[in-house]
């Protein structure tokens, strides 16, 4: 399988200032990316921001009774597309700065609920089934930065704010050191769309500064809306090809207030197309924040999340294979996700011990050197 689309989700997230001679050091009480290295980490962290959104995703899309919510699934599954598209971006803009994107390591997985990645930790991210706290939660980590919000580095508020503080970086350090110094990576690392991509939106490789910004305006105005004044993000619907696309937020807000964006509304008009309904109640109902630890050793849910935990650190694996010389892994890392819907859906309708909800799946991190496979 070489295309990783929406449908197919259906059918199986102190530094100082570089010297005169060029030395470049740490980060500055300021919280302004001027090293090259300083950009390099933030990169990394915007991996770990963008991957840390796909297992509640997964787990809200996968808890949906089969055939049931079906215009939940299909915001659900186009949102965690255009996630995986912006993971991908993220690994081109690293490795176009001569970084090393790096997916297969604890940190990708702390254990949920956790903040977002090097945010001011105002809210944590929680692994939810489909329902309006899980809608609650998306809105929150899509939530859009203010006209007057500043760039922030870290213990950023909104991720625009984040993005724009990687931006300012990105002109800052090609201004004082030049592009070339600065996009050193080597370009045979990007990812382009004919390796794996055909949702909203498009794979961008990153050579100059002029295709970072242009990456980096592709995260963004997917996520919250372009310029703070429209919803719409100027792709086309995935699944409605005639219809033009709202961004993230905008798509969540949809399924809250039950109503379709239409040409003419805006951010401040709120919705005012055609009706949307969901069915809570069509749900499996998987624990919310399942744990290993909750079950006994060795019994059938345990070793059921164990399994899936297996199988999604391989995942990381093979995707961080991809980033880093091996484009052609995407199809094997991509084909990976049927196995993973089929593991999560099994897990969801196990009864817990106490009769009261399903089980789940944990994302649990799993070393290396632990992954074994099971009989």
């Amino acid at each position: 399988m070489n295309n990783f689309d929406a449908t197919s989700l259906i059918a199986m997230e102190t530094e100082s200032k570089t010297s005169q001679a060029g030395v470049q050091t740490g980060a500055s009480p300021a919280g302004i990316i001027t090293s090259l290295e300083s950009l390099r980490q933030h990169l990394q962290w915007a991996i770990e921001l963008e991957h840390s959104t796909i297992p509640p995703y997964l787990c809200a899309l996968y808890s949906i009774d089969p055939g049931r919510n079906l215009e939940a699934v299909e915001v659900i599954s186009s949102v965690l597309v255009e996630e995986m598209l912006h993971l991908t971006l993220a690994a081109n803009l690293l490795n176009a700065v001569g970084g090393r994107p790096r997916l297969d390591i604890p940190q990708m997985l702390p254990g949920y609920p956790r903040p977002l990645p090097h945010s001011d930790r105002s809210f944590e991210i929680s692994l939810f089934r489909f329902s309006p706290e899980a809608i609650e939660a998306f809105l929150k980590i899509e939530q859009p930065s203010r006209t007057s919000g500043p760039p922030e580095d870290n213990n950023y508020e909104t991720i625009g704010q984040f993005y724009q503080a990687i931006e300012q970086g990105f002109r800052e350090l090609s201004a004082t050191l030049g592009e070339p110094n600065v996009f050193c990576g080597n370009p045979t690392r990007q990812v382009t769309d004919q390796h794996f991509y055909s949702g909203g939106g498009r794979i961008i490789a990153v050579g100059n500064l002029a295709t970072a910004l242009h990456a980096l305006e592709e995260i963004v105005e997917q996520g919250e809306g372009a310029g703070h004044a429209q919803v719409w993000d100027g792709d086309s619907d995935v699944f409605h090809p005639e219809r033009d696309q709202v961004a993230h937020y905008y798509r969540f807000q949809e399924l809250k207030l039950g109503r379709r964006y239409r040409r003419g509304d805006t951010p401040r008009t709120g919705p005012t197309g055609d009706p949307i309904s969901s069915d809570w109640d069509a749900v499996r109902p998987m624990r919310t924040n399942p744990r290993t630890a909750d079950h006994v050793v060795g019994s059938p849910i345990r070793l059921a999340q164990e399994e899936f935990n297996h199988s999604y650190c391989a995942l990381l694996q093979r995707l961080e294979e991809a980033f880093n010389g091996a484009p052609q892994m995407l199809g094997a890392a991509i084909g990976a996700m049927y196995s993973l819907k089929a593991q999560a859906q099994a897990l969801m309708q196990m009864p817990t011990e106490d009769g009261l909800a399903t089980a789940g799946p944990t994302f649990e991190y799993v070393a290396p050197e632990c992954r074994v496979s099971r009989p």
